[in-house]
């Protein structure tokens, strides 16, 4: 009997103070740019894929084109290419000893 007395002294309480907090506090501030407007912008600055180095937006899709014509493959360094080598056999002995 006593702790539903107290239970009811607790909600009470909360529920009280619930009331004091005003709704505007959780809206972002008005200066804040809407995601809706931040979406539809045109970005115009680029950063190479190469050498990050900053780039117009003519620049970067010449090297856009560029790299899409390449007849090679970009080449990775030899422990990259290891770290791939053993992630693809861990892979392959997991379908065998899924443990």
């Amino acid at each position: 009997m006593i702790k539903a007395k107290a239970w009811g002294w607790i909600v009470g309480l909360s529920v009280s103070s619930m009331g004091s907090i005003s709704p505007s506090v959780a809206l972002p501030p008005p200066e804040d740019t809407p995601e809706a407007v931040l979406r539809t912008e045109v970005i115009l600055e680029a950063r190479s894929r190469i050498d990050g180095e900053p780039l117009t937006a003519a620049e970067y899709a010449q090297l856009q084109e560029e790299l899409a014509q390449s007849r090679y493959a970009p080449q990775l360094s030899e422990d990259v290419r290891q770290t791939i080598f053993l992630l693809r056999l861990r892979q392959m002995l997991r379908i065998f000893n899924p443990f």
